[in-house]
């Protein structure tokens, strides 16, 4: 008996959990799902780009293609960070908003990395594309310890 009430609630926590759901943003203009689906295509071009070097499959011309699309969609997101934008869904911390001055400068670092990245892709050095596509990881990570909640 005790088995089957167990089953019971489990069946019931999960009905409740996926009513749940991700919360959709409502507000006019969708600031915060418009910076988050920007964010996911900056990744779209990024990704690909550090598993062709993880595998050891450096093909120049695509990686060239992917950190061009990286440079044309990098823009995007920026804009979407309103003061009136720190609502559910959004991942952004309160720090976006506290420190707004290392927010633009951590912006900025990520801005020159892509340059360079795009400018190493296009040299088509091998040893260059994979310092610079570090150095964009790594400009990602340090604005996303402070301004990305986990």
């Amino acid at each position: 008996m005790k088995n089957r009430i167990y089953q019971a609630l489990a069946l019931v926590s999960l009905i409740f959990v996926a009513a749940c759901g991700e919360v959709e943003d409502t507000r006019p203009g969708q600031p915060v799902k418009t910076r988050q689906e920007a964010f996911k295509e900056i990744i779209r071009s990024f990704e690909p780009m550090g598993v062709m070097l993880r595998e050891k499959r450096y093909e120049e011309d695509r990686f060239l293609n992917l950190a061009t699309r990286l440079v044309e969609r990098r823009d995007a997101p920026w804009a979407h960070f309103g003061p009136d934008t720190n609502y559910p869904p959004t991942k952004a911390t309160e720090r976006v908003w506290q420190e707004p001055e290392r927010f633009i400068a951590e912006k900025e670092k990520f801005l020159a990395a892509t340059d360079a990245l795009l400018a190493a892709a296009r040299s088509k050095d091998k040893t260059a594309v994979e310092k610079t596509y570090q150095a964009v990881y790594d400009s990602c990570q340090s604005c996303h310890k402070p301004f990305k909640a986990r």
